[in-house]
């Protein structure tokens, strides 16, 4: 199921949902200034949106719902958790349809700026392992066995991410993940390019560092095939 129906699963139902008190207390969104001036454009949706257009809101769901749902997928590793993330922050932009107003960010900024901080204030909070996480059963057939060690590799490659601060971590997804520029990556993080640049250069040497420990791992997944 594309993730853009995270916020659209029974329409009507999922607006009256959205128009509940749950987010009252939240700050309220900003509009977007976005290059696309036209009549589908961020700006002119969110206008829309502030008029209880439920069309532009569910457009602007399926134009921005999946690549934030790829942002908390990679920052969480856990499908549950980042549907969850993706939907409560697609609803807060129903919920504060008549309080927006022109900001300095594009919609897709603020967007990932707040899937980013509740992505990290649920990393924080106690976990337990899930079914969602456990390992499937094993498939000894040869293909399988190529898939297992390529599998292996990226799990490496993914531990490593994980045992990074968030903020080096977070950075580096937008960087390779998102191909957002520096100046982006500043946006969402609320801090200065200068800052980005030490995040990203401190977070590739200690996952070089981290890698370094696993490496004879990885070459003897290599000299095994």
């Amino acid at each position: 199921m594309s993730h853009a129906s995270l916020a659209l699963d029974n329409g009507a139902n999922v607006v009256q949902a959205a128009a509940s008190p749950a987010f009252a207390q939240e700050r309220p969104i900003r509009a977007a200034r976005t290059v696309d001036q036209g009549p589908d454009s961020d700006d002119d949706l969110l206008e829309r949106i502030a008029q209880s257009d439920q069309g532009a809101f569910r457009r602007l769901v399926q134009r921005h719902a999946d690549r934030a749902y790829g942002v908390a997928l990679r920052i969480l590793r856990n499908a549950s958790d980042a549907e969850d993330v993706v939907q409560d922050t697609l609803l807060k932009v129903w919920t504060h349809r008549g309080r927006w107003t022109s900001g300095k960010a594009k919609f897709s900024t603020w967007l990932y700026r707040v899937v980013t901080n509740r992505c990290i204030d649920l990393r924080r909070l106690p976990r337990t392992e899930d079914m969602e996480r456990a390992p499937d059963m094993p498939d000894a057939s040869p293909d399988a066995l190529d898939r297992m060690q390529q599998n292996a590799i990226t799990d490496m490659l993914e531990a490593a991410m994980n045992r990074l601060p968030d903020q080096q971590r977070i950075a580096l997804i937008f960087s390779y993940h998102e191909n957002m520029s520096n100046a982006e990556i500043a946006e969402v993080l609320e801090t200065t390019v200068t800052a980005v640049e030490s995040l990203l250069k401190r977070g590739r040497q200690q996952l070089r560092e981290i890698l370094a420990e696993v490496r004879g791992d990885i070459l003897q997944s290599f000299r095994d095939r």
